[in-house]
């Protein structure tokens, strides 16, 4: 693997590898003895996706170098591609990156020597994330096959969605959408749900935000919630072994009513714990298949059912 940019790269077997090689982690640290120097760069806000990456790296032992695009030469003109070189240049060993282009690393890949790990690209995908949606899953079944997962939310805007669909699809899991009039997304091959079809069909929900940044009018908190939200009441009507997933940051009482949050259901804060680890594993796999590090993963893999 030479980048990690989407999860239309993978196939089972490497994102199985990726979940175990996270459990690994989980169970014991192994920080890397050798100097290795990673660069953040995040040209949109983040709070999770950043923190994660550099807890993952610091518990990787590596070096981290911050960046912020307010106070950067991208001030002054400097375009992506030279500020991602930049980095290259004077040591950085990989770039973990976030813009809000949906394909900003056509334009960086032909050029670099070094990895990048896709952080977020604007409306197209969002992959770690999607690592650790699919990690938290797993850990909650023990298989993806026949499963039904229902993504609700601001579909049109969300890299999250995209990332999960096709991901779960190549699982085997059966996936369904559900939006507001004027959020679904007419590229993604997916049927759609009502909300009270929704909780209950699912074995996990998976909320989305709405993406008030990307829209042109803003959407009505309280009637959001009534119609395409999950309220306790809907909340009563899932399965009772099904769980809740949102990749937050969480707009509560607007796409889920704030007592659900932390209910026995969710998961929530669970996907957060399980992105330190998941990360941890994607970049040590990049930077052993590049040789800047040596680790034989292909020897911890397990067999599972998928």
């Amino acid at each position: 693997m030479r980048n990690f940019i989407s999860v239309n790269q993978l196939n089972a077997k490497d994102i199985f590898l990726i979940i175990e090689t996270a459990e690994r982690f989980r169970q014991k640290e192994a920080p890397i003895n050798k100097q290795v120097f990673v660069a953040n760069l995040f040209f949109e806000p983040s709070t999770r996706t950043k923190m994660s990456f550099i807890v993952a790296q610091r518990k990787l032992g590596l070096e981290v170098l911050d960046f912020h695009s307010e106070s950067s030469s991208v001030l002054k003109g400097e375009t992506l591609y030279d500020t991602a070189k930049t980095f290259e240049s004077i040591g950085a060993n990989l770039l973990v990156m976030r813009h809000e282009d949906d394909t900003w690393y056509d334009e960086l890949i032909p050029g670099l020597q070094v990895p990048i790990i896709n952080a977020g690209a604007g409306k197209g995908e969002h992959p770690t994330q999607c690592m650790l949606d699919l990690t938290t899953i797993y850990q909650e079944y023990g298989y993806f096959t026949g499963l039904n997962v229902v993504i609700v939310g601001d579909i049109r805007h969300s890299r999250v969605a995209r990332s999960n669909a096709y991901a779960l699809k190549k699982l085997g899991a059966n996936v369904y959408l559900s939006a507001a009039p004027g959020f679904e997304d007419p590229t993604m091959d997916f049927p759609y749900l009502t909300m009270d079809e929704a909780v209950e069909t699912c074995d996990v929900i998976m909320l989305l935000r709405i993406q008030h940044e990307r829209h042109e009018a803003r959407y009505e908190d309280v009637s959001y919630i009534e119609t395409y939200g999950l309220t306790k009441e809907r909340e009563k009507r899932m399965k009772e072994h099904a769980i809740i997933l949102h990749p937050a940051p969480i707009n509560r009482g607007v796409e889920i009513d704030t007592s659900l949050v932390e209910c026995n259901r969710s998961r929530i804060f669970k996907q957060m714990e399980n992105g330190v680890y998941v990360r941890m594993a994607i970049i040590s796999k990049l930077l052993n298949d590049w040789g800047i590090i040596n680790d034989s993963f292909e020897k911890h893999t397990k067999t599972y059912a998928i």
